[in-house]
């Protein structure tokens, strides 16, 4: 009987290198030197079963070990160290927090990388905007096994979604005993930075204490299994829960004000939506309010202190994972989990962000002062109304925005799975999996209440009293007075301030089968092999369903620091799919190659909205010999439009740019800016440019989209030399290019198009307000999405790991996994100029941080005492910003130092501590950072923004 050589076994723990922040850990292999039985194994990217699989798709893998020895109780910070893996939704961001926490393979989106539980599809994560791709809340980290990650495309083998790659969860289904866990986390930072605290200290704000201990973290979890008395089952139960606490930027002086200005001249700045009240046309007068006098503003708010840099989260997961051998011919499993996730997202308090155009001169609340300034000097009388003056007033009385975000998600797997015979066997399952979503937007004031509560007269006693009270159109309205110094009333709090509440659901239903089978004894094969072809037929059905129904307040639109409407959602599609896999063995112990082998895949889908996808896969795994193999694959990969994609409405929000082009400073021309919409007077005005950076855009999905499609193609060696034992190396290259991207153009592009082109197809795009504004009221440019972009990403991973004696003093095990980003470009429509992200950032297109050269360092020593002793070198390279290149804003390399030890002190107790960015390394510092991604003057996803994280758990096993 022919046996592979040794690098197959080499290869595919080599594969399986550890991952960005975990040492590389050799997987058992399935045939042991002198072993009378073999076990036939699959691995991520392919259902077929061989003995010794080797992937010729590049897999990464985490270990259970490798994420305990990080500290972190987050998934997604546990993969987002990995080189190949970028921050989406994680615990860091407040403005613009789904509330979920989700996975982005090779920066090309969330919802482009499909994660699976034990080769299962994770349900959506939320039916709230930017929410839908999977939660990986839901998995509780204390239960995994291992995760592989498959980067490129896979929909061939999986389906859609799957055209960044895979991440893989497998939990352990086969624990005996009992298993508590605890660990305790925490933040600490000496505030140190005597640059940014002479800015802070220079324009009157508070510092945080110079030493803080913080954002303290509590996780729980417990684990009970049982082998049934015949040993023929197993039952797994577990639990866990995990209390993270708040941590606000005014904790840290390099965020305890919003940055403003260039990389070489920090300022503080902040919002024009002052606590003072300011009143202003934007462009004769500027007022702000001082007792009850008018007075030149020179006031900006600053928003950044109340945010949170941590948000709070409360989860809670339950769940069990059986499994019964019938006979040889049925084996019966089923999972079931449960996940109940809290998270509060704060930000700054609302207010009036100029939603009324005029003032009733006749006000009451008015001193004489403020009456000439605004009517009388302009030749009104107390009659009439001073026309095109704007409100902006933060309402600092009724404290930060709190968007408390809930999600209860349930998950349930019934299958059976065997052997027919000696050559074939089967799986078949149904996986249903929910979320419910609730949503509680508190402190948030109604528009509609703002304008009635400024519309005030003198009623018959000569009081102030709202004209809706007069007229009896809202006979509740309260005054309120913001034109003097401390003039607001609980009462008018009480009127202003409208809770907003949302409620939905994500639903999916999965229901495949397949069979695989080896052709060997059915002498189906290439002649000169002993190794018969590969086989997996099968078909699956898919349904996916998503309502979200928000209430009148955020439907409406009348929610004053929402951006816009929150539209509801509700749609579904089902998709029906047959696939197929062939492993086919071409050569066989040759001079020239111990083994050459043929990988090919299809997928046919059918959805029910009348689209058609044809995915395939070839593959070709050459090993030359015991020391070397080389791999090479090409991959179709399909991404169909989600529900949010294809059925959300149209409606208006907001979009990050740096400045209006036409506004001061801008870079288009007079002419240039007449075909946006702007009049003459009102070009480089002052009231062209939003305080904030943030402007309107109208967004939507489009049921007409067509599945994107993206094309991978892959090559690369893995090196395992006989003259270096315990070596190994694998590097790969990745060229991913996807085509009619859904997305929309970004609204930026669509303003500077218009500009530059007169083309009427931008230009109806673009509706200013009165002023000339893109950011007051319904002024907004239209960007819904289309089939229209194109990306493209490629580079280079490389893992190497050696593991080698010491003598007396144990073993050491030296590991590297990083990646170099060749390009990541992005193409919004057909010639355009091409975006060229890699080693870039920005505000809108490029987004957070992506590095040239990535990489993690691992020295693990296993001492003689049941002692390990790891360090850990994270290293991400410069990025610059995207932009004019005279004042780009260059993020350093990064490096940091992680050290952390276990020990296993009783045969039932282990202990674990470790220190990640011992050195407290501050994160790199931007101005402006955009809503969103952007979070305390940088990118916390990105970058360790909040210090040192120290951690210290035990371990008791039964």
């Amino acid at each position: 009987m022919y046996t592979k050589s040794r690098l197959a076994g080499a290869v595919r723990t080599a594969l399986t290198l550890g991952a960005a922040t975990a040492a590389f850990t050799p997987v058992a292999m399935a045939q042991q030197e002198g072993a009378e039985s073999v076990e036939k194994i699959s691995i991520t990217g392919s259902r077929i079963q061989r003995v010794n699989m080797v992937s010729a798709s590049p897999i990464t893998e985490i270990t259970a070990a490798d994420i305990a020895i990080t500290g972190m109780t987050r998934v997604e910070d546990i993969l987002n160290d990995m080189p190949a893996l970028f921050a989406a939704q994680t615990g860091n961001l407040a403005n613009g927090s789904t509330g979920t926490a989700t996975l982005d393979l090779r920066n090309l989106g969330s919802t482009r990388t499909l994660v699976l539980v034990n080769g299962r599809r994770l349900p959506s994560g939320s039916p709230g905007a930017g929410g839908i791709a999977p939660d990986v809340n839901q998995i509780p980290a204390t239960l995994i096994e291992r995760i592989e990650v498959l980067t490129g495309g896979a929909s061939a083998t999986y389906g859609s979604d799957a055209i960044a790659g895979v991440v893989n969860f497998i939990l352990k289904d086969d624990f005996e005993g009992f298993n508590f866990d605890y660990q305790h986390s925490f933040y600490q930072h000496n505030n140190d930075n005597g640059t940014i605290q002479d800015i802070v200290r220079g324009d009157g704000y508070d510092l945080p204490t110079s030493h803080v201990r913080d954002g303290h973290a509590n996780d729980f979890s417990f684990m009970v299994g049982a082998n049934t008395a015949d040993g023929r089952g197993n039952v797994t139960m577990y639990g866990t829960f995990r209390d993270i606490q708040s941590l606000r930027l005014s904790e840290r002086d390099y965020s305890s004000c919003a940055l403003f200005g260039t990389a070489d001249d920090f300022v503080c700045g902040g919002s024009g939506t002052i606590p003072q009240g300011r009143i202003t046309d934007f462009d004769t007068f500027d007022y702000q309010v001082e007792g009850d006098q008018f007075v030149p503003r020179t006031a900006l708010y600053n928003y950044g202190p109340l945010n949170y840099y941590q948000r709070p989260d409360d989860r809670k997961t339950l769940g069990a994972l059986g499994k019964y051998e019938i006979n040889e011919h049925a084996e019966v499993y089923a999972e079931v989990s449960y996940m109940d996730d809290r998270s509060v997202a704060q930000i700054a308090p609302s207010g009036a962000f100029f939603v009324t155009d005029k003032i009733f001169c006749g006000n009451p609340f008015l001193s004489d002062q403020q009456f000439g300034l605004l009517c009388d000097d302009r030749g009104l009388t107390k009659d009439d109304f001073s026309e095109g003056t704007y409100i902006g007033r933060r309402n600092v009385e009724g404290g930060p925005r709190q968007d408390d975000l809930r999600h209860t998600s349930m998950k349930a797997v019934l299958g059976v799975r065997g052997i027919i015979d000696d050559n074939w066997s089967y799986d078949l399952f149904a996986n249903h999996g929910s979320v419910a979503y609730v949503q509680t937007y508190r402190n948030e004031l109604s528009i509609t209440n703002i304008k009635r509560a400024l519309d005030v007269v003198e009623d018959d006693s000569g009081n102030p009293v709202c004209r809706s009270v007069v007229d009896g159109s809202d006979p509740n309205c309260v005054p309120w007075n913001i034109f003097e110094t401390g003039g607001v009333t609980q009462s008018a709090l009480d009127y202003l301030i409208k809770p907003l509440y949302a409620r939905g659901d994500t639903k999916t239903t999965q229901v495949s089968g397949y069979v695989t089978g080896d052709l060997t004894e059915a002498g189906v094969m290439v002649p000169g092999t002993s190794t018969g072809v590969g086989v997996v037929l099968g078909s699956e059905y898919r349904r996916e369903h998503l309502i979200l129904e928000p209430d009148f307040g955020f439907t409406s639109g009348d929610g004053a620091g929402q951006g816009g409407p929150t539209k509801g959602v509700e749609g579904s599609y089902s998709v029906t799919e047959v696939f197929g896999e062939l492993d086919i063995p071409l050569l066989e112990a040759k001079e020239f190659a111990d083994e050459l082998t043929l990988e090919l895949a299809f997928r046919h889908s059918d959805y029910s909205t009348d689209k058609t996808t044809n995915t395939y896969k070839y593959a070709l795994d050459w090993g030359i010999n015991e020391d070397i193999r080389f791999r090479a694959s090409y991959q179709r990969a399909v991404r169909a439009g989600n529900v949010r994609d294809l059925f959300r409405p149209q409606s208006i929000g907001l979009f990050n740019m740096l400045a209006d082009p036409c506004g001061v400073g801008g870079n288009l021309t007079l002419e240039q800016c007449l075909n946006t919409g702007l009049t003459a007077d009102q070009y480089q005005s002052g009231a062209l440019e939003s305080p904030a950076g943030q402007y309107n855009q109208v967004t939507g999905g489009n049921p007409e989209l067509d599945p994107e499609v993206s094309d991978t193609y892959s090559f690369g060696f893995a090196l395992s030399p006989s003259a270096l034992p315990g070596f190994n190396m694998n590097v790969d290259y990745f060229d991913i290019e996807i085509e009619d991207a859904i997305a929309n153009i970004p609204s930026d592009i669509i303003i500077n198009l218009c500009g530059t082109t007169g083309d009427a197809q931008f230009c109806d795009l673009i509706n200013r307000g009165p002023n000339g504004n893109l950011w007051v009221g319904q002024a907004s440019v239209t960007a819904t999405d289309i089939n229209i972009g194109y990306r493209a990403t490629s580079g280079v991973d490389i893992e190497a790991t050696y593991d080698f004696d010491i003598g007396e003093m144990g073993g050491m095990k030296v590991s590297m996994v990083g990646t170099w980003l060749e390009k990541l470009d992005e193409l919004p429509l057909p010639g355009a100029d091409l975006i060229e992200c890699a080693g870039k950032w920005d505000r809108n297109a490029c987004g957070s941080p992506s590095p040239e050269w990535r990489h993690n360092l691992r020295a693990t020593w296993n001492t003689p005492w049941d002692a390990t002793v790891t360090a850990t070198w994270r290293y991400m390279g410069e990025a610059e910003e995207l932009g004019d290149p005279d004042v780009p804003t260059t993020f350093d390399a990064q490096n940091y130092l992680d050290l952390a030890a276990t020990w296993q002190a009783h045969e039932n107790v282990s202990l674990r501590l470790g220190v990640n960015n011992v050195l407290d390394k501050e994160p790199p510092l931007m101005p402006n950072a955009p809503a969103g991604s952007g979070n305390g003057n940088t990118f916390p996803g990105a970058y360790d923004a909040l210090g040192r994280y120290v951690f210290a758990g035990v371990s008791l096993t039964y």
